[in-house]
């Protein structure tokens, strides 16, 4: 079941800048709202991904080598 959220004191450049990427994606500003909260939502935050993160084979490929193939692409 879907809930109303109220959000107050709202500055009018953010409204006026949500109400402007809104109509650039083709929405109203309530679906464009209700979009990005549902992606928020379920983001995982900073400390969720790095948790993630730990435990995983990150591979073995040394910072050399990375900055080797960085400066072979700028070639």
């Amino acid at each position: 079941m879907a809930v109303t959220i109220t959000i107050r004191h709202v500055p009018e450049d953010v409204r006026a800048r949500l109400a402007d990427k809104a109509a650039r994606s083709g929405q109203s500003l309530q679906e464009y709202l209700s979009s990005q909260l549902r992606h928020l939502a379920f983001r995982p935050s900073p400390v969720d991904f790095v948790q993630g993160l730990q435990g995983q084979d990150m591979g073995s490929v040394s910072i050399e080598d990375i900055l080797a193939a960085k400066e072979a692409d700028r070639r």
